[in-house]
């Protein structure tokens, strides 16, 4: 059977995976199994009413069979996940979904502004549809709240059913193109206080793990691992492969862990980001389209670089490349008319394209400024009359036209190639970078 939960936490705390957590222990109790991974699935970066980093839970239950391995510990004991499973009898499965529609609501923060819990499970996974269309479009929940009345899936909710959305979403995940995440989840007592977690043991796990990434930005050495929100959370390891983050665990120094957990992501997959025409990008969504520059950049206040792109067909758009990304509007300032590129970003209020990437593809001529020519009688360098006044020898005092300059070709400032954000400024569902 797969649970999916949404909603629990609110911008005042909490944290649905935490929530997710609470589920594994109320399991437990029950004497139902976690079977494989369980998932943490980001979704549309760009919904207005998101709390957070707009995350959903799911994970499989059932009678555990075959080979098991630890994914986390919780209450001093190992939790572990099974292969395979048996099913579970229909009376077994319906208590466990009202056990745990009792956690979640327990895990939740219940009565404050935005947190509306939900639960959908469902004994075989939902249609990826649901997963494509939360994580790249604004959903309504109506249609998807017939879906899963249609294919029988059981429905909890707390307040408005807008949960159902990433609930349903989370099972629905194919679960192509994973990352994993270990999570380590602090003290009651500590919550709120400053998070004690030692920077030189992260950069440790680095070196010694070399499939972890975002874990600092060494531009802005500010640490990546842990969260700024009063949110259960600790520390959090993003990892290529399970073993990374597990085995990283183990180095980084810290106050004291309650829990911890691993789960399979689709961070760093890119899966927000949809194929669009300029003219065809919706309020709140993603994109990426190829075009060509068609007006120089410009430096706006705050430092923030836009510039003219036309796409394949000629409709026009404009991007923003924010200043505290950083290598993007270096990037962007260096773009000239007739540069081929790709880029990719988001849309919300307005019809700027806010950049998350650039790809240079091809790149016009770049001149160097004018320089003073010889004079070809002296074969020594000439000096400027000023603008547009031509050059005089120093020498024999003869006199060059301004058009006499040299111009020499140069290398450009950024070569063709794929350029992100700097670490502190990318997105949980950015294409993973250097």
């Amino acid at each position: 059977m797969w649970v999916g939960i949404d909603d629990t936490d609110s911008p005042k705390g909490g944290c649905t995976t935490w929530a997710l957590t609470e589920l594994l222990d109320e399991a437990r109790a029950t004497g139902v199994d976690l079977i494989g991974e369980p998932r943490l699935v980001r979704l549309n970066p760009n919904i207005p009413w998101k709390t957070r980093g707009n995350a959903a839970l799911a994970a499989r239950f059932g009678l555990g069979r075959g080979r098991r391995r630890r994914l986390g510990e919780l209450g001093g004991a190992p939790v572990w996940s099974f292969e395979r499973s048996d099913p579970l009898r229909r009376t077994v499965a319906e208590e466990w979904v009202e056990r745990a529609w009792k956690r979640v609501l327990l895990a939740s923060r219940q009565g404050e502004p935005g947190t509306d819990p939900a639960l959908v499970a469902v004994t075989r996974p939902l249609p990826a549809s649901l997963y494509w269309n939360a994580v790249r479009e604004v959903v309504d929940v109506a249609p998807v709240r017939e879906l899963l009345d249609r294919l029988g899936a059981t429905v909890r909710t707390d307040g408005a059913d807008r949960g159902l959305i990433g609930a349903a979403a989370a099972v629905a995940w194919p679960g192509a193109h994973p990352t994993w995440e270990m999570i380590a989840y602090r003290t009651s007592d500590r919550i709120g206080q400053v998070r004690a977690v030692n920077a030189a043991s992260v950069r440790a796990a680095e070196r010694r793990f070399p499939g972890l990434f975002l874990c600092r930005d060494p531009r802005t050495r500010r640490l990546l691992v842990t969260p700024h929100t009063n949110c259960p959370i600790l520390f959090g390891l993003r990892g290529v492969r399970p073993s990374d983050p597990l085995g990283a665990r183990r180095l980084v120094r810290s106050e004291p862990v309650d829990r911890w957990l691993l789960f399979r992501t689709n961070q760093a997959s890119g899966d927000h980001l949809a194929p669009r025409s300029a003219a065809a990008i919706p309020e709140f969504t993603s994109a990426t389209l190829t075009g060509t520059v068609a007006a120089p950049p410009e430096t706006i206040e705050g430092g923030h670089v836009r510039f003219g792109l036309v796409d394949a067909v000629g409709a026009p758009l404009t991007c923003l490349a924010f200043e505290p990304k950083k290598t993007l509007p270096a990037v962007a300032r260096s773009l000239r008319e007739g540069d081929r590129l790709r880029v990719w970003g988001s849309r919300t209020r307005g019809d700027a394209l806010h950049l998350e990437g650039i790809e240079l593809q091809r790149l016009v001529a770049r001149a160097s400024r004018p320089r003073a020519p010889e004079c070809p009688g002296c074969r020594r360098r000439t000096r400027s009359l000023g603008r547009l006044r031509g050059y005089r020898c120093v020498e024999c005092r003869r006199k060059l036209p301004p058009e006499a300059a040299t111009v020499a070709m140069r290398t450009p400032d950024y070569p063709p190639g794929v350029y992100h954000p700097t670490p502190s400024a990318r997105r949980h569902l950015a294409p993973r970078g250097p």
